[in-house]
């Protein structure tokens, strides 16, 4: 029986390896471009707050308040939290040189290799050292504290292949170390948390009629809101507030299949606007995480309450307290609410 499809011609695996090379070619060149505008973009922010603080008295609290205002008028953009607003300070403090900040070799690595030069090196020619050969060798992030640590400055030349380097591949490594950047990822607004963002935009523009839909007495009390812990930022998707029973509702959004550590992230965020948020007078806050994608929603809740994050894989709606229960919104009305393909 003659086949179907037409024989492939000869030449046909040459031309595809040829493409290939092409594509991979052309997402390298779109990786560097995007990681070194953003580097750019954090040294100007950086040298702008140094040029604030020499006239005017910008300290903490400004800074704090500059990091809310950027974050407000940018919502996608996860990198402008007060503690990066230091390290962009630190950043222009350190790379002095001319507004042609993208051809330094700073902008040739990932923003948390800068982070990890700033915290880890005092002296700027050995930063300058580290930051050039990350850049030539393309060292994973991991791979440049490793050197740092072990101070390969002072062993090179001392043996054979002591740099434990890459080859250059094209900076392959380094590469895969920019495109893992979550900064980088948060600057294009193309996070792989990109479909609860957009969850997250649709609820937000529709909030009167969401809110309704997950019943009486429920409030907005913010999207994306910010929650800091022990230096580290956080950001909490929608933050509602059910008034009758006068406690938070933290909703965690999944666009994907439901995984278990999505119940110890909600665990945590609850507790945390437990700590950190709730006032005395309120009943402690309950979280709800919904999963799912498109017209089918998997909806799961959790009840915050233990200190170990397991413990609360056991909690569902039906299981809960009648007081929890009167807090939440059914499964129905979840589903109901987040069914943005009917609109």
């Amino acid at each position: 029986m003659p086949s179907i499809e037409p024989e492939l011609p000869s030449d046909y695996a040459g031309t595809l390896a040829s493409l290939k090379t092409l594509v991979a070619s052309a997402r390298l060149r779109a990786q560097r471009v995007v990681n070194a505008a953003m580097i750019e973009l954090y040294w100007k922010i950086g040298r702008t707050i140094l040029e604030r603080q020499q006239s005017e008295p910008w300290g903490s609290k400004v800074l704090g308040r500059l990091a809310d205002d950027l974050r407000r008028e940018f919502p996608d953009m996860k990198g402008f939290s007060r503690r990066n607003l230091y390290y962009m300070r630190a950043l222009a403090e350190a790379w002095v040189g001319p507004d042609e900040f993208v051809q330094t070799v700073s902008a040739q690595i990932s923003w948390s290799h800068n982070v990890a030069l700033l915290d880890q090196l005092r002296d700027q020619e050995l930063r300058e050292w580290y930051a050039h050969r990350s850049a030539r060798y393309g060292w994973t992030l991991s791979v440049l504290e490793h050197q740092i640590a072990s101070r390969l400055h002072e062993r090179e030349g001392s043996a054979p292949n002591n740099l434990e380097a890459r080859l250059p591949g094209e900076g392959t490594a380094l590469a895969r170390e920019v495109a893992k950047d979550p900064l980088v990822l948060d600057f294009l607004g193309l996070t792989s948390e990109a479909d609860e963002a957009a969850i997250e935009e649709a609820m937000t523009l529709r909030m009167a009629q969401t809110l309704m839909e997950f019943g009486t007495g429920m409030a907005f009390a913010g999207r994306q809101v910010h929650l800091e812990v022990g230096g580290d930022d956080f950001y909490i998707d929608l933050l509602l507030y059910h008034i009758p029973t006068d406690r938070y509702v933290v909703v965690e959004l999944k666009a994907g299949k439901f995984k278990p550590e999505h119940l110890g992230q909600l665990n945590f965020y609850v507790s945390v606007v437990n700590d950190k948020i709730r006032l005395p007078r309120q009943r402690p806050a309950v979280g709800i995480l919904v999963c799912g994608s498109k017209n089918q929603h998997t909806v799961r809740y959790a009840l915050d309450g233990s200190a170990q994050p397991l413990a609360v894989a056991s909690y569902t709606y039906d299981t809960l307290p009648k007081a929890e229960q009167q807090a939440l919104p059914s499964p129905e009305a979840i589903v109901t609410a987040l069914d943005l393909d009917n609109e």
